[in-house]
Parts: C-alpha cells; structure tokens; sequence
C-alpha cells in the first residue's frame, strides 16, 4: 500500500471514530445506554454493524472514546527511541512522557459540544465515570511498562510506576479544570502549566534520605 492511499485510509478510520463517538455520546445523553440498540447508533452514522465492532468493543466504550485499535502508536515509537545512552534513567524521561501524554490527548475529540454530550451522558450514566476511573488506572500501568522498556529496568520497578503515576495524577488534574464549564484554556496550556509547576517544585526540593523519626 502506498503512503498516499495508507494516509487516505487511515483519515478515513479517524473520520469513522469520531463520528461514532458522537453519535455514541449524543444518544446516551439523551436516552441513556439502553435507551438505544448498536443498530440504531449504526444506522444514525451511517455504518454497519459489524463495521461498528470493527472500532469498539462497546457502546459504553464508544461513549468514552476508546477504540479497539490504538491510535498512538507512532506517539509510543517516538516515546521508546527517546532514552539517554548514559547510563542511568534518561533525564529527559517525565518531559517525554508529559509529550506522550499530549499527543495522546491531541488525537482525541475534544470539540465543546462532544465534551458537553459526554458530560450529560455521565451523568445519565454514573457507571461510565467508574470506567474512566479504570482506564486511568489501567493506561498508568501501561506507561509504566513503556517506561520499563524505554529505560531497560526490571518488571514493577517502583521509579516506573512512580513516573507514570505522576504524570497521570497531572493529566487528569488539567482535564478536570479543562473540562469545567466556561474554562478558557486549551487543556495543553492547562497541561503544561502543571508540568512547569511541578518542574519548579522538583527542582526545590532536598533527596529525602532515610525516613523521619
């Protein structure tokens, strides 16, 4: 395949997605998860069935925006090839992981109105707040294992898991403000405002060395 024709293709899957998650998240605004069938979603974005479980394992996946298929694969390439060669962990490791992070969000619909959709159908459906909860847990535990492979460390290497835990904690803190009603902000400008923040206070702070009396 060539490079035009694979570009062509793959616009066309991002236009699928989007407008499926649309769809997805206008409907359970307004009727609730089982207040419609997949067939009928399908059949508003002009899909079929099976092309609809092509893209997502669920409705309430489609809702929250997360395809079968990852979409950052390139984001995560980029991320892998960008370890120091000295010996150690790369310096440049929480800046790389922060740009994954915004890459990872610039890929999503973010449009106001689909955000507006999703918070209505949250609340008509409380269960898909757990689910975001989950999959942040879930994607923290998959950046860790990245972040293994980046650095060559051992599985459950506690400074992996640390790594990933604080750049999600800082993720979801600047999607909360993002996602208030009347923010002005981008959430990258939200995003990296707490990154400096962070990148200040780190720099502040002695090596805690033993543990207090």
């Amino acid at each position: 395949m060539t490079d035009s024709a694979e570009g062509l293709r793959e616009r066309r899957r991002a236009a699928t997605t989007r407008t499926l998650i649309r769809t997805a998240r206008r409907f359970t605004a307004e009727h609730g998860l089982a207040g419609f069938t997949v067939e009928e979603l399908c059949s508003e974005a002009a899909v079929s069935r099976r092309t609809f479980f092509n893209y997502f394992a669920s409705k309430d996946d489609a809702v929250l925006g997360i395809p079968l298929e990852r979409s950052d694969a390139a984001a995560i390439a980029r991320f892998l090839a960008g370890a120091s060669d000295e010996p150690g962990i790369s310096p440049n490791l929480l800046t790389d992981l922060a740009l994954l992070s915004e890459e990872r969000w610039r890929a999503l619909d973010i449009a106001p109105d689909t955000v507006q959709d999703l918070f209505r159908a949250v609340e008509k459906e409380p269960r898909l707040l757990a689910r975001m909860l989950e999959l942040g847990v879930e994607g923290e535990q998959f950046d860790a294992r990245l972040i293994e492979q980046r650095e060559n460390l051992p599985s459950g290497d506690l400074r992996a898991q640390v790594a990933s835990q604080v750049v999600g904690a800082l993720v979801r803190s600047a999607a909360g403000e993002f996602l208030k009603p009347g923010s002005p902000d981008a959430f990258i400008q939200i995003f990296e405002r707490r990154i400096g923040a962070a990148r200040d206070l780190f720099a502040t702070q002695t090596v805690l060395m033993g543990t207090p009396e």
